[in-house]
């Protein structure tokens, strides 16, 4: 038991892609970001979730986050819904890993604060966890563990034989630490025969991928194992800048750090390693059988979401976010709609969803990464309609926000504001736009738009020349700091 009340500094890691859950998931917009189990998206419950996390043994600070640079404005608008101000959002300059990405919330901790003693707990943003209750008699097992210098992880206690998820075999019971087992190691996805031995045998978890320890202690062991990582990641994090509200390593010198995870870049060969076998109700819904699993069904024993109509289907997974779904007389299967895609499999061929994406990638298809509805900081655009030498576009701005000030070389655009008031500049000149009024922006003029009211501003955006791609945009000031 922990003596007196000690303060967790929750480090949200949000750097995932989610490929295995397109079309829905994208790497513009990943499944941290999405609303797949409730009104929350898995990035607001995991930061909720740790909030929540207050006990007569536990108290919770502001979390560190660690982002990619591409979804940051996302993930502040996310934390600024739920009222959440973060003690710091870190921008990964490139995907590193699971280890150089705590590393700098642990050099954060070590420096800013001058707290080596502070427990760090490490949370994946994209994770559920349905039982609160268990989750914080875990996490208060575990920081007694990680106060004592220990390493320690969450083991998910397996509910079944399942090849998806890695593994962690558990040794000896700690003395003096109830609940707290020997870190004998980590298992790779596993064959379905392996599965079922490791379920059998009663010593293995699911591998949870949420970790507790000590900062300097963190550091300590990856200067040990891993120098060359701590180097480059310490010498990312003291060259960095900030930027708005974010820290911004420098991304040569992290560019130059080993990619690894933290189970295998520290925790395989710490000398003090732990795990906490965890009853939690926990799914990293890291494929559509595992999405399908975690939401409730219907009587047919399907999942269904948006407008969709079902006959004489059973145990499947039917979402539509734009258009009519119609399924009929199918079984066990997965039918994904968006506004751009739709992807149909075998739910048992779930885990296959990310070869589509492969493909995409090999075919330099926009699909792969980008949705139809492209996220700004200001708001968002989505393509209506395209053809030689034309392109139309709806634009949604918020309240109060503006683009850049920004030109065209190849393209003239037309402005037609559907609903709200737009403040136009065009060279000098500014006027104010109300519904059902336009105007006509000519190649290489300056131009910007902006909401100045209370309520969303809707214009439909008609672009014409001879090149209409987004790098066609030169910024001469820009709020958001963007280059």
């Amino acid at each position: 038991m922990l003596p007196t009340p000690v303060i967790l500094h929750p480090v949200i890691l949000s750097g995932g892609s989610g490929t295995r859950l397109w079309p829905l998931s994208r790497e513009s917009y990943p499944k941290q970001l999405l609303a797949l189990t409730g009104e929350d998206t898995l990035l607001q419950a995991t930061l909720l979730r740790a909030r929540g996390l207050r006990s007569s043994t536990l108290r919770v600070a502001a979390p560190i986050l660690v982002c990619n640079e591409e979804h940051r404005f996302l993930v502040r608008e996310q934390c600024q819904a739920i009222d959440c101000t973060p003690e710091a959002i870190y921008l990964e300059p490139a995907p590193r890993g699971t280890a150089p990405a705590i590393a700098l919330a642990a050099l954060h901790l070590v420096e800013c604060t001058q707290n080596a003693e502070a427990l760090m707990l490490v949370l994946p943003a994209d994770h559920l966890v349905r039982d609160q209750l268990a989750f914080i008699r875990a996490v208060e097992a575990a920081a007694a563990a990680a106060s004592l210098g220990y390493l320690t992880t969450f083991g998910i206690t397996p509910t079944h034989a399942e090849t998806g998820y890695g593994y962690i075999r558990r040794g000896a019971a700690l003395d003096g630490l109830p609940g707290v087992e020997d870190l004998a190691c980590f298992v790779e996805k596993p064959d379905a025969a392996t599965a079922e031995h490791m379920l059998q045998s009663g010593n293995h978890s699911w591998n949870s991928g949420m970790f507790i320890f000590k900062a300097g202690r963190y550091l300590e062991e990856l200067a040990h194992q891993n120098p060359a990582m701590l180097e480059a990641v310490t010498a990312a994090w003291n060259q960095r800048t900030s930027d708005l509200d974010f820290q911004r390593p420098d991304s040569t010198c992290f560019g130059q750090s080993p990619t690894d995870s933290i189970d295998y870049a520290i925790m395989q060969g710490a000398s003090r390693a732990a795990v906490v076998a965890a009853d939690i109700g926990w799914s990293d819904i890291g494929s559509w059988s595992a999405l399908w699993e975690a939401i409730n069904k219907d009587a047919a024993n399907n999942v269904i979401a948006g407008d969709v109509l079902a006959f004489g289907t059973t145990n499947s997974f039917l979402w539509s976010d734009s258009r009519l779904l119609a399924v009929v007389g199918v079984d066990n299967l997965v039918v994904v709609q968006t506004r751009d895609a739709t992807l149909v499999l075998h739910k048992d061929k779930a885990q296959q969803a990310k070869d589509v994406v492969a493909g995409l990638r090999e075919q330099v298809r926009a699909e792969a990464s980008q949705h139809a509805r492209v996220y700004r900081p200001w708001g968002w655009y989505e393509a209506i309609d395209r053809g030689e030498r034309f392109q139309a576009k709806r634009l949604m701005v918020k309240p109060g926000a503006k683009l850049s000030l920004q030109m065209h070389h190849h393209r003239a655009e037309h402005w037609v504001v559907v609903s709200g008031v737009a403040k136009v500049t065009i060279q000098d000149k500014e006027m104010l736009l109300v519904e059902d009024e336009s105007t006509y922006i000519p190649v290489g003029h300056r131009h910007r738009l902006e909401n100045p009211g209370n309520e969303p501003l809707h214009v439909i955006e008609v672009q014409s020349g001879d090149y209409l791609g987004e790098d066609d945009i030169v910024r001469f000031e820009d709020v958001y700091q963007r280059v």
